[in-house]
């Protein structure tokens, strides 16, 4: 899942991305109100973590803007204003958590799982395809009952396909998740991370198999009995 962090203070920014990577996220940091807008409208993200206090503006225009363009992205908010008119703003404004600072980032960390968890968000608590099951919160994979490590990202693909199972997810569908803006992606790095991870699935004996639309993407479905 991709994160968007809004947060001008740079050494703040990168311990967020770092906790939140080490959670298994996928996360762009910008510090200003006018890139988290922009990023907001060329990317798609799974939940934004917004500080209020941002250089070119208040991070709540931010908020009310997507908002007012009908973007319902989950919405965590950072701040030091801790008075409960400021939260009661905020909340009014269209934010779904509130975070006063400083927080620990384990908090932050089970906050922004919390949100994804809701009814119609991205995070469900466990998935199932056949003799697989995935736990999106401990982030762990067992087929059969026998755990099968994966990194981070051949993980993030097979939960991807797992969410759609039997519909085809597009290639450019999972380069937009799995990588963030900084990161550096070869043409052939998803087929790589889907390869890999086809091969430990048929060596472990999953019973769903994962097919390969040409030009398109990729499908996840169970074997025909």
């Amino acid at each position: 899942m991709r994160l968007l962090v809004v947060e001008d203070e740079k050494r703040i920014a990168e311990l967020v991305r770092a906790a939140l990577g080490r959670a298994g996220f996928v996360v762009d940091t910008v510090g200003t109100a006018a890139d988290a807008v922009a990023g907001l409208a060329l990317a798609t993200y799974d939940a934004v973590i917004l500080d209020l206090g941002l250089p070119d503006g208040d991070g709540l225009g931010v908020l009310a803007e997507i908002r007012r363009l009908g973007d319902s992205t989950p919405v965590l908010v950072l701040t030091a204003r801790d008075a409960v008119e400021d939260r009661v703003l905020g909340l009014n404004t269209g934010a779904d958590d509130y975070l006063i600072k400083p927080f620990d980032m384990s908090e932050l960390v089970a906050r922004t799982k919390a949100l994804l968890r809701r009814p119609g968000q991205a995070l469900g608590v466990v998935l199932e395809a056949g003799n697989v099951i995935l736990d999106t919160i401990g982030r762990d994979v067992r087929v059969a009952g026998t755990v099968v490590p994966l990194p981070r990202r051949e993980l993030a693909v097979l939960e991807h396909l797992m969410r759609r199972l039997g519909r085809v997810v597009p290639k450019s569908v999972l380069e937009d998740k799995l990588y963030g803006i900084d990161d550096e992606l070869e043409s052939n790095a998803i087929p790589v991370h889907v390869s890999h991870l086809r091969k430990k699935l048929i060596d472990a004996g999953a019973t769903p198999e994962i097919h390969t639309v040409r030009g398109v993407g990729y499908l996840l479905t169970e074997k025909a009995r």
